[in-house]
């Protein structure tokens, strides 16, 4: 027991102290508990195979797919649009949207639902996202107060009571506590959050000096200028020939940027390709092909080889596969003096030099004769690996920004409909549990992998916060400790034990803390389970109905926001919103107080005594 309860102190301590990482502290915690022999191995590794750890992995990848398929930022646009300018009327959007969802989905579920949503959306604003995410976390938990399925304590209440011989509880019971709470709360945080949260890291999204975004890029080399979008038909003379034996240069005098293919045979899963133009790219039926060059001679290449000019003036603001960046011709560089065509830059590096910045002077003509000279900065374009494989030759030139980091950074928007559709799939099956609830998110998460809305693997598995996903894994198993060790059971008998009798409000009052103060060390579901049946006890003992004692258990465990790691919500926002442990303790804390003060008077109208 002493043990455990050094343990307890010591995890609580370095949690607010902040200067270690919350998962190393909560492995360390876990350790410390196996070596002391509290709880086997089995028991301390069981957090990491439990369900709910596993659905987070899985609903990182799913909130992932939506924000890499800008699905965030279509929905996060339009919350924009309900919301104008108001901080007070889209923190209010924020609060109801994710209640109502957290209503029928697990609040870990719209959490991760919401999150990309919401970082979308306070980026359009230019408001903090911190203002938003811990509020979001906290509407979560509120809306599944709403329903039966909205949180796992509701349901462990529910059978206790139908386990007690009472008739089953409806899928709206909770209902009446729910909206209260949820009106109560959110007028409680409006304060609250402006207060402590608003003026955290206003300017953690400022875009670092010296790196351009690509639409700027674009605007900046007027790249619509000059510009040209040409389809290929299926009976066009230039199918099946190469870039080579097309000998556009030297016939018409104009240069390929680029050719997008697009997938024709599948109108969901549908995968558009973009390939840098090499000699020996072979241009098929249905291609589109983006030209550079006078308007006559594109005219005259389109008529030879029957093809369509789609658009005059066409820019080239979609980077999938490739992209554009910017590099400097370093003082002493070998290419000092030589012209483009010299120095081979698509042979070569496999990239194309779409335009030159001389001083203030922007050049796009003629590229190939202009000799280089030293301060010359270079817009190139090709595919994301050759961007960045031009970094190996800084004696040469340097790279401006990070292109992979900016590839990172293009959304596959033409697959926002595709995420949206696994979403809602994912959704209703959670709603309506056809499959169990992990199964129902790893399938949603296998699925944005299989239909392309990441590049690769990879990309799905870097959206995966692991600090969150270990924190969650190793504090679980604390519940075993707590009750073999019989400190759960000893603070809870002595606690309800010394207020039975002053009445059964002190009582009730007493169990809501209780829960509340056990919740901030062990999962929400497994303090309601170690409560459910004393709060039954308890109001057998006084000769009242267990009704208003159970409700207390559920919502002490299910609204306790002191502490990052008491539910999953907490932990999932706490890297996205750059929170430490104390934004808890000053938001959190008061606000899980007032709100329970609230409860304790609210629940025995609803439910009497």
């Amino acid at each position: 027991m002493i043990l455990t309860l050094l343990t307890l102190a010591f995890a609580a301590v370095f949690f607010v102290w902040g200067r270690l990482r919350a998962d190393i502290v909560a492995l360390i915690a876990l350790l410390a508990l196996v070596l002391g022999g509290v709880i086997t191995v089995p028991e301390a590794l069981s957090g990491f195979s439990n369900s709910i750890v596993v659905m987070m992995v899985g609903l990182f990848i799913v909130g992932g797919a939506i924000f890499n398929t800008g699905l965030a930022k279509i929905i996060g646009a339009k919350l924009l649009l309900l919301g104008g300018s108001s901080p007070l009327r889209l923190f209010l959007l924020v609060m109801g949207a994710t209640a109502f969802i957290g209503a029928f989905v697990s609040n870990t579920g719209t959490v991760a639902l919401m999150l990309p949503i919401v970082v979308s959306m306070a980026a359009g604003s230019g408001i903090s996202a911190s203002r938003f995410l811990m509020p979001l976390a906290f509407a979560s938990s509120m809306g599944g107060m709403m329903t039966l399925i909205g949180t796992p304590p509701n349901l462990i209440i529910a059978e206790v009571w139908e386990e007690a011989g009472n008739a089953p509880l409806t899928f709206f019971t909770f209902l009446p506590g729910g909206l209260i709470c949820v009106a109560a709360g959110t007028l409680l945080l409006i304060p609250l959050s402006k207060w402590f949260l608003n003026r955290r890291h206003k300017d953690s999204d400022t875009r670092r000096q010296g790196t351009k975004s690509l639409t700027e890029l674009v605007e900046e080399y007027n790249l619509s200028t000059g510009i040209f979008s040409v389809s290929v038909p299926d009976n066009s003379t230039l199918a099946g020939k190469s870039i080579a034996e097309a000998n556009l240069r030297a016939d018409y005098g104009v240069d390929v940027l680029e050719v997008r293919r697009a997938d024709r045979h599948h109108k969901i899963l549908k995968k558009i390709a973009q390939y840098a133009p090499k000699p020996t790219t072979v241009i098929h039926g249905g291609d589109s092909i983006y030209l550079r060059g006078d308007l006559p001679d594109v005219e005259r290449f389109v008529s030879t080889y029957g093809l369509e000019l789609v658009s005059d003036g066409a820019q080239l603001n979609d980077f999938y596969d490739i992209g554009l960046a910017e590099i400097v011709v370093m003082p002493n560089s070998p290419i000092q003096r030589k012209t483009i065509a010299d120095i081979g830059f698509r042979r070569r590096y496999g990239v194309n030099v779409i335009a030159i910045r001389r001083k203030n002077t922007y050049l796009t003509a003629d590229l190939a004769e202009i000799r280089l000279h030293e301060g010359d900065v270079l817009l190139v374009q090709g595919s994301w690996e050759a961007i960045g494989g031009l970094n190996s030759d800084q004696s040469t030139w340097v790279v401006l920004g990070q292109p992979l980091a900016e590839a990172a950074k293009v959304t596959l928007d033409y697959k926002a409909p595709l995420a949206a559709l696994i979403m809602t799939a994912m959704i209703v099956a959670l709603i309506f549990e056809f499959v169990p609830p992990v199964i129902a998110v790893l399938c949603a998460a296998i699925l944005t992998i299989l239909c392309g809305c990441f590049r690769n693997v990879e990309d799905a598995y870097k959206n995966i916060n692991w600090e969150s996903v270990i924190l969650i894994a190793a504090m679980m198993p604390m519940s075993f400790a707590l009750e073999k060790t019989g400190i759960s059971e000893m603070v809870s008998s002595t606690l309800v034990g010394s207020l039975g009798s002053l009445g059964p409000l002190p009582v009730l009052a007493g169990i809501y803390l209780t829960t509340s103060v056990m919740t901030l060390f062990i999962s929400n579901t497994a303090t309601a389970v170690l409560l459910a049946p004393i709060a039954l006890q308890s109001a057998s003992a006084l000769g009242v109905s267990a009704l208003p004692f159970l409700f207390a258990v559920t919502f002490g465990a299910s609204l306790c926001f002191a502490s990052p790691f008491s539910t999953p919500p907490n932990a999932l926002v706490m890297p996205a919103g750059q929170y430490v442990f104390s934004d808890y303790l000053k938001v959190g804390l008061p606000w899980q107080l007032i709100l329970g003060a609230i409860m304790v008077i609210v629940l025995p109208l609803l439910f009497p005594f």
